[in-house]
This record gives C-alpha cells, structure tokens and sequence, in this order.
C-alpha cells in the first residue's frame, strides 16, 4: 500500500503547500512605507474659551425661555423686578394703578406747609413769640386749607407756604378741638384741590403715600407705605379717636398734611404718630369721610352740626394723689358743672361719679365722650351715678352741642362758671372739684371707698 503522505494529498500537505504558495506569491513584496507622519490634533485655549462662552449664552437662554414659560404656565413672580424696581413695585404689588412718582406729582401741590407764630407770657409777666410748624391740604381751589387744630391752637400769625415756593398769611375760619382738625382761608383762587377718596372702602395692604412738612423745614417731602390698620381707637390729649394706621413715615411737621391712596385719592388727613426710641412705622391720619363731613359744616356754620352732647363738664381723675388733691379719695369720671338745660333737669349733680353710661362702664372722660358722641341730638341715654352711697340712674336726652355751647357761654358771660379750666360742655378736665353736696367732712367720702373698694 502506498503512503500518501509522500504524495502530499494530506491535509496537512494541502494547507502547507497552500501556504508556501502565498509567500511565494508575495516573495519580494515589501510594505509601502509612509514617511509622513500624522500630527496629533490639538483644541487651542482661544477655541476652548470661546466654546465655552457659547455653550453658558446658550445654556442661559434655554433655561431663561423654560423659566419664563414656567412663569406664563404656573405663575410666578420675576426677582429680578423686586431687586431692581423697589419702588415700582411696592406700587404694583398693592395694586395700585398710579406708581408713587405719579401719585406724588398729582398731590404735591394741593399740600402746604404751614407755620405759626404764638406770644406767650411767662410768669414775671414777659411775653415772647414761639414758633411752630406743620402741614396742610387744599380742598377748595377758592383757598380752604384742612389741618390739624394743635397746629394752629393759640396761633396769633399763620402763615402758608405753597409747592411753588410763594408764601401767604392765613386766616382761621373754624376748629374743631375733638376731631382734632381745623380750616383756614387764604386769599388765593385757581388752588389744585386734592381729591377726596373714600376711607371706608380701605383694605389693610393698601399703598399709601404721605406728603407733609416733617421738621417744618423738608416741606413737599413724600413717604410711601401701606395701610397697616383700620378703625384705631387712640387717645390723643383726652380725646379718643378711630384713626387709620399707616407705615409710611410720619414726623413732627406732617401733622395736618395729607394720606393718599393708589389712585392719589385723600384718604386721611395726618394727626399723629407713635413717639419712642424703638417705635418706627406707627403713623396715625384721621379718616377722609369724617374730616371731609367736619370740615364742609365748620366752613358752612363754624361749628360742626348734629353732635351730640351731654351738657356737662366732668372732671377725670386717674390717680389717687389727683383724686385727694380735690378731696376724694375715689378715682373716676365726675360730674364738675351742669351746662346743658336737660342736664339741668334730668336729676343729675355735680359732684356725682358717673359709673355707668346705658350699660357700659365707665373708665375715663375719653370713653365718655367717645360713648356720647355715637348718638345723635334726642337720644335718650341712662346714667348710673354713685351719690350718697348709693347707685342712682337718671336719663338724659342729649342736645345739640352747639346749643349746649351757647348756653354755656350765657352762663359764663353771668358769671356762673366762667373760672378758669372750665372745658367744653362735651366733656374735658375742669379746675373746680366736685361739689360734695354738704358731706365736706371727707368721712362718707371714706365709706364711698369701702362700697368701691378699687
């Protein structure tokens, strides 16, 4: 047999001849070399930086287009606004459709800085002038001005200094001590009146904007706020009033000028502010209804129609030291003078401590006179006084206190009651001490105290 193997048709053989037939083929063939080498590539700074800039601008306005739709979608507010447009926008986020710079230019010549000039005697009977300073507004462009009474009380020269710079003497034309305000007249025509705005329609939020004299040297100066409360009952020298709170700044000198409101609208004439060292932003104005209804009756009569009055003088007495100064021992509100002709004739006296007023008690002459003044003339009301002792009820139809003051004034000019301290038949302090109906020995007085024992 043969071997075939020798003949090479193995398969061995068959792939080993293959082979040798490639390199053969190939014998003398050699690579192609390439003798230029290739650089490797680079990114240059430049390159880098510009990219890089391009990439944040486009990164920006992406995510700039998706917040603003977010915005327009879901709501939102920008912060860039608030940061860059305070004022602006303390304007837009109260509502109001006025910005500040448009409610100050519609306002800042309807309101005046007033001073005031007062000769006071002292006690080695020298007289000297003292000076003051506050605020006013024009509500009629024939020269009625509306400001505060304290500005002008005892005032012997008044005179008014407008937006322009010209100034004129004023005359008074009526006060009203309780609502704190008065009227003067300047004879001047063609004044830009403000706008008289509704109080009573006011939100605690609102915009409000101040325009006054602070310091009686910074007149036209204007400060922004809000409304920060409504229907404030504050005591002012005796006399409790419900005033609007704002937080726009408020300082001696604004007293008299005006409170606006978004859309430049009066609001409240200013009246006062909280004083003290860590107390800011606590603004006082008296309502634009009342003093637009005081203001129109003292200008028409000189007196302010339809208010009620008791027809008596009260003495308040706080404290105890007060109270023995006229020889009671018992503090509270008393019955110093009867003014009034039904006063006269209800059963009241002086020298009763008033302890109710219709079913409230009273704590002091304000809320007395607060109390009284929610009624009309010819409301009836029921006193509880203590006398002798004893708890006493007398009613009272309560006058007109214009009435009530010009019986007062026959009274005093007849020389019955005309000593000094006497206040108005509404209410207020008086010098003379209760009268005591003949019990002089102070010892009922004493057991007064121990049916009262506060």
């Amino acid at each position: 047999m043969e071997d075939w193997n020798k003949f090479g048709d193995s398969e061995q053989e068959k792939y080993t001849q293959a082979d040798h037939s490639a390199q053969d083929y190939y014998a003398g063939y050699s690579e192609p070399v390439n003798t230029k080498q290739k650089e490797p590539k680079y990114v240059t700074k430049k390159v880098f930086v510009i990219t890089l800039i391009f990439a944040m601008i486009l990164s920006a306005a992406v995510g700039a287009g998706a917040y603003a739709l977010a915005i327009s979608t879901f709501g939102g507010t920008s912060i860039d606004k608030s940061i860059n447009n305070t004022n602006y926008n303390l304007a837009e986020n109260t509502g109001s459709p006025l910005s500040i710079q448009e409610i100050v230019a519609k306002n800042e010549n309807s309101v005046v800085a007033i001073t005031t000039e007062s000769v006071t005697t002292d006690t080695w009977l020298g007289q000297y002038v003292t000076k003051g300073a506050g605020s006013g507004v024009i509500i009629s462009a024939d020269g009625y001005i509306a400001t505060n009474n304290h500005v002008i009380d005892d005032a012997s020269n008044i005179k008014v200094t407008f937006h322009d710079g010209t100034a004129i003497k004023a005359t008074l034309v009526a006060t009203d001590e309780q609502t704190d305000l008065a009227v003067l007249k300047v004879e001047k025509t063609d004044l830009i009146p403000a706008s008289f705005g509704d109080s009573d329609a006011l939100s605690v939020g609102d915009l409000a904007v101040a325009i006054g004299n602070p310091l009686g040297q910074l007149a036209g100066s204007a400060t922004e706020g809000i409304i920060s409360g409504l229907e404030r009952e504050i005591t002012l020298d005796g006399r409790t009033m419900k005033l609007i709170q704002t937080s726009a700044a408020i300082n001696p000198g604004n007293s008299g000028g005006g409170l606006f409101d978004q859309h430049g609208n009066l609001i409240g004439i200013v009246v006062a502010k909280s004083a003290g060292s860590e107390i800011e932003g606590l603004g006082f104005v008296i309502p634009s209804n009342l003093a637009k209804k005081i203001t129109s009756s003292l200008i028409e009569t000189g007196y302010v129609e339809g208010r009620a009055a008791a027809g008596i003088s009260i003495l308040d007495l706080t404290d105890s030291s007060e109270a023995m100064k006229y020889g009671v021992q018992i503090t509270g509100v008393y019955i110093a003078e009867l003014n009034g002709n039904n006063a006269k004739k209800s059963g009241l006296e002086a020298g009763d401590l008033i302890y109710y007023l219709d079913d409230t008690k009273i704590s002091s002459g304000a809320q007395l006179i607060s109390l009284i003044q929610e009624h009309d003339p010819g409301d009836k009301v029921v006193f509880t006084v203590v006398r002798d002792n004893e708890l006493k009820k007398f009613e009272l139809v309560l006058e007109d206190s214009q009435a009530v003051k010009s019986a007062a004034d026959e009274q005093a000019n007849e020389g019955e009651g005309g000593q000094s301290g006497q206040q108005n038949p509404n209410g207020g302090q008086n010098e003379n001490s209760p009268k005591q109906n003949g019990q002089n020995n102070g010892n009922d007085w004493e057991d007064f105290f121990d049916f009262f024992p506060w």
